[in-house]
Formats: structure tokens, sequence, C-alpha cells
């Protein structure tokens, strides 16, 4: 039976890189029915952390990515990992150092001479000159497990069968090899995947943006839209497909088609795969998303009215890109205030002959009856026609006014669904505010 292990130490949030790690494991786990083992290997006693082990917790169940064995940790195995390396200094296959440090010496394994070759599954035959190895540190001085034999005695231990991890790995595995060799025991199929990198083809970082999938959860990325997307990244699937559900990507994942090129992460590939997981979703299912979103931002309490909340988020809901494009979309029409673009200001409502129109499409609405989008439409279209001008004369000016931006949702939707009283309340603090800001020109 396959058996994967995702192992992660928890000195930082999980990344997009780890994440990716996890989820090559876990499809790869799933595909042939076989197991996913998710291990801590906590054994860096500083730099070690719950608040990191928690948010990556945390993060693989919001993905999705539930484990089959585990969590297993590292600092509850310390006397196993001790009784390996005792086992290889009785053999003379290693050696104790001189000097201790905590009360312990520490104990190197005497390192093979001549060429270890690694059949990899991605990258095919990988030779090492295990002359230039120098001998490895199984059992530090502070009693603990050196990364390189920890991880090779939890994999036999654990009967994997598969390590499945990223390119900078490489450099690690003849040294885990000579483990192997020295315990006598085969090692497990390894496959090295292509690391992800930023637009300019270097090592993705910080400096390309949100690295951590908490930094994504927070920016308003659905998980499935951020699995699919990640699935993507060094994996192709038969055909030209992109956008796929997760048991279309379980079915064809295999290691046969995991390129060995690195993989540019492109924000805005995620954004619009984002949006067409957003489109795909009923009205319902977002509704408990954005909520929070816009309690927090105090534009809603809890007694808010469902059914208008239903109606926007219905509005925008074609257009959305994110969770939080989503809710910031929604909440201005749950307040009396505008919050203004500066730029659109400046660009629109400063234009000559403004003034005039707002104050005529005031006076319009006032008198209108019947506040419904074909009702304004046809006001607008007529206030047009009587002046001379382009329906857009209006409509852009009112957007601003009415909303703070230059682009939305359908002009007449939005203004219906903010009602009246407001709307007209919003065209002459829109008003007010162009006049503040222009009184030294005409308007």
């Amino acid at each position: 039976m396959v058996k994967v292990r995702f192992a992660p130490s928890p000195t930082g949030f999980l990344h997009i890189g780890s994440a990716r790690t996890a989820l090559f494991n876990w499809l790869f786990a799933r595909h042939e029915k076989g197991v996913f083992v998710f291990r801590v290997e906590d054994t860096d006693k500083e730099r070690s952390k719950d608040e990191f082990l928690q948010e990556i917790i945390s993060s693989l169940e919001w993905l999705g990515m539930s484990w089959d064995e585990g969590p297993y940790y590292q600092t509850k195995r310390i006397d196993v990992y001790r009784d390996y390396a005792k086992k290889l200094f009785r053999e003379g296959k290693a050696y104790e150092a001189e000097g201790t440090l905590g009360g312990e010496k520490a104990i190197i394994l005497a390192m093979p001479k001549g060429t270890i070759t690694l059949d990899d599954l991605v990258h095919g035959p990988v030779s090492f000159d295990m002359n230039l190895q120098k001998d490895l540190v199984l059992m530090k001085s502070d009693g603990f497990p050196a990364y390189n034999f920890a991880c090779v005695i939890d994999d036999f231990d654990m009967k994997v069968t598969h390590v499945i991890r990223g390119d900078d790995h490489i450099s690690n595995t003849p040294k885990q090899l000579a483990v192997y060799q020295a315990l006598a025991i085969d090692p497990p199929k390894f496959a090295h995947i292509p690391l992800i990198l930023g637009t300019d083809r270097s090592r993705m970082s910080k400096r390309h943006g949100a690295t951590s999938i908490s930094d994504y959860r927070q920016m308003g990325f659905l998980p499935d839209a951020l699995v699919n997307y990640i699935s993507l990244l060094g994996w192709a699937p038969t055909g030209d497909r992109e956008v796929m559900p997760i048991d279309e990507i379980i079915r064809e994942f295999s290691l046969e088609r995991v390129g060995k090129t690195g993989a540019v992460f492109d924000i805005n590939k995620l954004i619009w795969m984002n949006g067409e997981y957003i489109r795909a979703r009923k009205i319902e299912d977002l509704i408990p998303l954005v909520v929070p979103r816009i309690k927090e931002s105090g534009a809603i309490r809890d007694d808010y009215d469902k059914g208008r909340l239903t109606e926007v988020v219905r509005l925008f809901h074609p257009r959305a890109k994110t969770i939080t494009e989503l809710a910031d979309s929604v909440a201005p029409f749950f307040t009396d205030g505008v919050t203004y673009d500066e730029a659109a200001v400046a660009s629109v409502l400063a234009k000559e002959g403004v003034k005039a129109k707002l104050e005529v499409v005031i006076a319009k609405f006032s008198s209108l009856k019947t506040f419904d989008p074909q009702t304004l439409e046809t006001c607008i279209r007529d206030l047009a026609s009587e002046s001379g001008t382009k329906a857009a004369d209006f409509i852009h000016p009112i957007r601003v006014a009415v909303t703070g931006c230059k682009v939305g949702a359908s002009l007449f939707e939005t203004i219906a669904l903010i009602g009246k009283e407001k709307t007209i309340m919003r065209l002459k603090a829109g008003l007010a505010k162009a006049l503040s800001k222009y009184d030294s020109g005409p308007i």
C-alpha cells in the first residue's frame, strides 16, 4: 500500500510551497487509495512554536487535506532515534564526537565513499559523489537527533513508501541514503517536485507578495480555488483544462505528469480562478462567508436584513474575484456615508457641468414615486435626451457620488437597492464633496 507523509517544522506559518508539497502527497495518497501521514518535525527547540503548529493544522484543515495517521511528534520519539544511533555505534558504523554539551556525546555516521545513485521519480537517475560528503551527525550533543537522521528513522518506522518533497531537498538525499545503507534497509521511492517561482522566475518569497496560506485565506480566496490553482503548479492534467473539481484532480493525479522545471506563481491567475469558483457558488453559500467580514467593518449587526443582504450579494456575485472584494462591495449598502476615491472625485465630479447635472438628478429622483431599476434608467435616459447629452454624462457622476468609485455593478440596480432616501442623501454628499474640494473653479 502507498504511504506518504507531510512533515512540516513548526518554525513558521504554512506557506504556498509547503502547502503544494502537502497537496501533492495528499493527492497521490488519495489517487492510489493509500495513507497520508501528518508528522511534526519539532526538534528545533529554539524556533518551534505552538502558534505555528496550530496555524499549520488550521490551514491544512481549511484546504481540506485530512490525514489518515498522526500527528506524530519527533520530540516524543527521542528514545527511538537514540536507540538506532547507538546500534550504528555498536556496529562500528558511527563514532562519538570528542567533547560534550548537555551531558551527551554526539554520535556521527562515517559516510561511505564512492557514488550513490538516486532513481528519482521526477528527475530520473541522479548520482552523488560521496567523497564530497562530510561525516553525518546523527545525534547532537544536546540529545536531539539531526534532521537527516530523524526523518529516515521516521519514514522507516512509519513504513513510508514514497517521499514527495521539493527540489531543495535533493541535497539532503545522499545523506539520507547513506543512513539507509548503514542500517541495511531499503529506502522509499523519492520524487523531488519543482520549486515555486515568482513571476521574475526567482524562488518565491515574501517580496513577491503573500506567501502563507493564512494570508490568502484572509485575502478572501476560497480553499477549493486555492487547491485547484496550486495543484497546477508543477503538475498538468491531460487536455487543456484549468478549473477542475477536486475529485477530478484526484482521479487524474500522477507523478508521471509532474514537471522538472520551476512553476511560476501568478497571483492574477489565482484571482481569476477564484472568481470562477465564486461564480460557481450559490448565493446562499456565499452569505456565511461575507457576513463576518461585513460585521467586522461595522456596516451590519446581528439584526441585519437578510433578504436585502442576499439581493446585494446577488448584484455583485457575477463580478467578484475574492470574498473580501465581495464584502467590500456589499458593505456600503448598509451604511449612510460613502468613502470616496479621491481620484474619481477629481476626474469625474470636478468636470464642468457636473454640478448642474447632479442638481437636476436630485430634483428628479426626489419626485419619483417608484424607485426601481427600470424607472431609474428611464429617468436618466430621458434627462440625457432632454439636455442633448449622452446618458453616460449623467451615469458616471451619479455612480461616483453614490458609491464613491468609478466602476461597479449595474448603476440602476445599485441605487435601487440603496434606496431613494439614501441615494438622494449620497448625491447631495457627493455634490458637497466636489464643491468643497474644487470651489476655486467651475463645476
